[in-house]
């Protein structure tokens, strides 16, 4: 039988407590992350998703240029994140290098130019002996490396999980958080075990971000398929997110369409917003930039009440997704997978607010008011898109 969902004030109070008995539960503060980061989302680039093991310097020196002269840190991008293979050996002291031909002047000279731009600058590894493209691993070498990551200036730590040695993501991530913690550095700590053992819930006092999913890919059906597996909406709020891995935007494999919707549900149900794509070229990318820059919709995700988005309604492939928003307006997005043109319809009494509301409802890539509604709201959407809608009160 259908249950009803608490009230935004039931649930509130419930979020309240339940970070109490967490944070009970953790003492002491060595068994916590305790960094006081990802209040909202994390948002930036990482380099995987469009250039796998092709990275150097003069790349990410440009990508931190081309954050600031595209206008993305005005947006609230800030993080310019390497993914895997920039390291190359590790010392008999157990100390890792970077490849000294990608990265001559070393990593903290390119973490201090990231910094000298204003953004913040973030490095991968991996919870095993090796990394996925079988660089160092930090499986016991936690402390060295946190410490190196520390002294070298690193502000954001995606961590992997391959190689890992048959050992539980739940005894090898809380290790690296320790680690991290005790070099007095906030380092964001953005865990990427795939969802292997449920994530969702236990990580919250381990990772500022967990991965729910296995990678991405730059098609329709693999967005679609890493939403429906991302973690449960009560298991996420402010400190520790559901991650179901980067965005593909401007990548090249889905249709403008389906990259707005791609964008418009990342950011609905609160997941990183991590540009996967060439930001050195996206001012030549007008279309790639406008999806990236939708303020309303970016305002959607770093909301500060923090509350993911869940699918509250479905029929014949046609989806609504709704949240509640810190002032008391309602997100809602309305989700076609068809091929083919429907009309969406999204109920109050599935977007559990007051029957008796009237909600002004705009259009968040219009740009528009589109009236006062009462009980209901519908539109025609068109294959493979969305309609991503602020509901507010009228009262």
């Amino acid at each position: 039988a259908r249950h009803k969902v608490a009230t935004l004030a039931t649930m509130t109070k419930m979020r309240v407590l339940v970070s109490v008995l967490v944070l009970s539960a953790c003492l002491p503060a060595s068994l916590c992350l305790d960094n006081g980061l990802g209040r909202t989302p994390q948002m930036g680039w990482n380099s995987w998703n469009h250039y796998a093991c092709n990275i150097n310097e003069n790349l990410i020196k440009a990508t931190a240029d081309a954050f600031i002269t595209s206008g993305l840190s005005k947006f609230g991008y800030n993080y310019v994140n390497m993914d895997d293979c920039w390291a190359l050996t590790r010392d008999d002291k157990g100390i890792v290098h970077e490849d000294p031909k990608a990265f001559p002047s070393g990593i903290k000279a390119l973490a201090d130019y990231v910094h000298a731009k204003g953004l913040k600058f973030g490095l991968y590894s991996d919870a095993g002996s090796k990394t996925c493209a079988g660089r160092p691993g930090s499986l016991q070498y936690e402390t060295n490396d946190a410490n190196t990551y520390a002294a070298w200036g690193v502000d954001y730590l995606k961590y992997d999980n391959c190689n890992n040695e048959n050992i539980s993501p739940e005894k090898r991530y809380p290790i690296m958080r320790n680690a991290l913690n005790a070099t007095g550095r906030h380092i964001f700590f953005s865990m990427c075990e795939w969802g292997q053992d449920n994530p969702a819930t236990w990580a919250g006092a381990v990772g500022n971000s967990w991965r729910t999913t296995g990678d991405i890919k730059d098609t329709w059906a693999s967005m679609l398929g890493n939403l429906d597996h991302n973690g449960v909406a009560a298991d996420a709020g402010p400190g520790g997110w559901n991650d179901p891995d980067m965005l593909e935007v401007g990548n090249g494999g889905m249709t403008y369409n389906e990259e707005v919707a791609h964008f418009s549900l990342w950011s609905i149900v609160k997941a990183p917003l991590l540009i996967g794509c060439d930001v050195t070229t996206i001012e030549k990318n007008n279309q790639t930039l406008a999806i990236l820059t939708n303020a309303e919709v970016i305002a959607i995700n770093q909301d500060p009440l923090g509350k993911q988005a869940t699918k509250v309604a479905s029929v014949n492939g046609g989806d609504v997704w709704a949240g509640p928003l810190a002032d008391k307006a309602v997100a809602v997005v309305l989700l076609n997978r068809n091929n083919a043109t429907m009309t969406i319809q999204a109920n109050w009494n599935d977007l559990n607010v007051p029957l008796t509301e009237k909600y002004i409802v705009r259009d968040l890539w219009a740009h528009q008011n589109l009236g006062t509604f009462f009980g209901h709201f519908s539109a025609s959407v068109p294959p493979h898109s969305v309609k991503a809608l602020k509901l507010t009160p009228t009262q």
